[in-house]
């Protein structure tokens, strides 16, 4: 069967006339290296990712049960989001996937805005993730450095990247495979249990439910805040998708089967868990939402087993975010929107972004432990609502895209414009309601600090390059 290559990322024109800088010389283009099974496991895998193990047991204390309701209304906008990203990804397949759509979209400054914001999310997710899975290894090996543990994650998972995108394949196929089965038996125990039929352990019925809204519509506020991050990692099936051997086909699979993915995995588990544990046990947020279901079943080692998945679910998000960092910055590199170096390739792999992208990573770390009370947390605020200027970038993009497009699109948004409108609407609500919050109002104005001078250098350097 012949290898299909991968489809050249032309330089987008805009109505102002302006066009990107040629890019640099480069070696061959990004090997086309996924197959069809590795994208399918990404965007299964993808959906389970360190937010839903780790963070939703904040969600849990502020909504109580209504926390089901929190992850439906976030869930509901995710589904939207990948639906405009996975119509303009089909017709554009792009490592740079939502950067390269605002620039084509918008302009240039929208592109480096959307890529490189987007890039320092990444990077510095890296780091806390690593952070969290090495305190699970020092929890079983007391008296080990986390620092170490970080580094050794660090050099396994930088190595796995820079050797061959088909390595990156692989070790998400097998992690998403682990996530995937876990989360299956999870649920079919806790339905089990539920229900009564599961030996040894009594249904509690609805008795952990009465309480559905114990912070009122406050909490639920909370809640809903909670949830929307919970989603980061869905976007990137469509960065993978540009080195895969059918990009049309893996993004349109991916996209469709966005909503019962996020329905079950999510919004399932949340009910499951609400349902099994009272939602004022300290157990949710101190041992994880799923560690305390298992527990409350009695079943001996699944809660250490459920940890282990957690550990893969970490270290699966750090292998995603390494490749998705490097691959933004490759991309946004070759539209000339940075460093030159960075585009460089060997064996198809953009080793020096890799480098790059891991290098930052573990810089965030240093920080967590040398600057813990100023630095540290100050990156933190920056990245916190990054995810929804991206969000934002894309449905504007859809707009201007849709309208530009003569061709039937293969993945196609539904209700067009309509439903773009409302998604839109449901970011500025998310939007207002960090702005009521302490803590998120502090995120909402370090990201928009860093958005506006990414912006600004953006539109400066835009200014700068010759028409045509």
């Amino acid at each position: 069967m012949p290898h299909r290559s991968t489809p050249v990322e032309t330089p987008p024109t805009h109505d102002d006339g302006v066009s990107p800088a040629p890019s640099p010389a480069l070696s061959p283009s990004l090997s086309p290296g996924l197959r069809q099974r590795h994208l399918s496991m990404i965007a299964l895998g993808g959906v389970i990712g360190a937010g839903l193990f780790v963070g939703s047991g904040a969600a849990i204390a502020a909504a109580g049960p209504s926390v089901v309701i929190a992850y439906t209304l976030s869930g509901l906008l995710v589904m939207l989001v990948m639906r405009m990203l996975g119509e303009m990804s089909a017709a554009y397949p792009s490592s740079g996937s939502f950067s390269t759509h605002a620039e084509r979209a918008i302009g240039p400054w929208a592109g480096f805005t959307a890529g490189w914001s987007f890039w320092v999310l990444l990077c510095t997710a890296v780091g806390l993730e690593g952070i969290g899975a090495a305190k699970i290894v020092t929890g079983w090996l007391p008296g080990t450095p986390e620092w170490a543990w970080v580094a050794l994650f660090m050099v396994v998972f930088c190595a796995t990247n820079l050797a061959a995108v088909r390595n990156f394949g692989e070790f998400e196929f097998w992690f998403a495979a682990l996530k995937v089965g876990a989360i299956g038996l999870f649920l079919v125990l806790g339905v089990l249990a539920i229900a009564g039929v599961l030996p040894g352990t009594g249904s509690p019925g609805a008795s952990n439910l009465t309480d559905f809204l114990p912070h009122g519509s406050e909490g639920l506020m909370i809640g809903i805040l909670a949830s929307i991050f919970a989603y980061g990692g869905l976007e990137t099936v469509t960065i993978a998708a540009a080195e895969s051997e059918d990009p049309v086909r893996g993004v349109a699979s991916a996209v469709r089967t966005a909503m019962w993915r996020i329905a079950l995995f999510y919004i399932g588990s949340m009910a499951v868990i609400v349902t099994l544990v009272p939602w004022d046990s300290k157990e949710l947020v101190e041992k994880g939402p799923y560690v305390a279901a298992l527990d409350r079943l009695d079943i001996p080692g699944a809660g250490q087993l459920m940890n282990v998945v957690v550990l893969v679910a970490l270290l699966s998000a750090m292998n995603a975010n390494i490749y998705g960092s490097s691959r933004i910055a490759h991309s946004l590199v070759e539209r000339g929107q940075g460093p030159r170096t960075l585009a460089r390739l060997s064996g198809g792999v953009p080793r020096l972004a890799v480098l790059t992208s891991c290098v930052f990573g573990f810089v965030c770390v240093v920080l967590s432990y040398w600057r813990p009370d100023d630095v540290f947390p100050w990156l933190l605020n920056m990245i916190g609502a990054v995810i929804l200027v991206v969000w934002v970038l894309i449905a504007v993009s859809q707009l201007l895209l849709r309208r530009r497009t003569p061709e039937e699109p293969v993945v196609r948004m539904w209700a067009f414009p309509y439903l773009t409108w409302l998604a839109l609407a449901g970011m500025a609500a998310i939007l207002v309601l960090m702005a009521r919050e302490a803590d998120t109002r502090v995120q909402l104005y370090y990201t928009g600090g860093m958005t506006a001078v990414l912006a600004a250098v953006g539109y400066a350097r835009q200014r700068r390059r010759p028409a045509g």
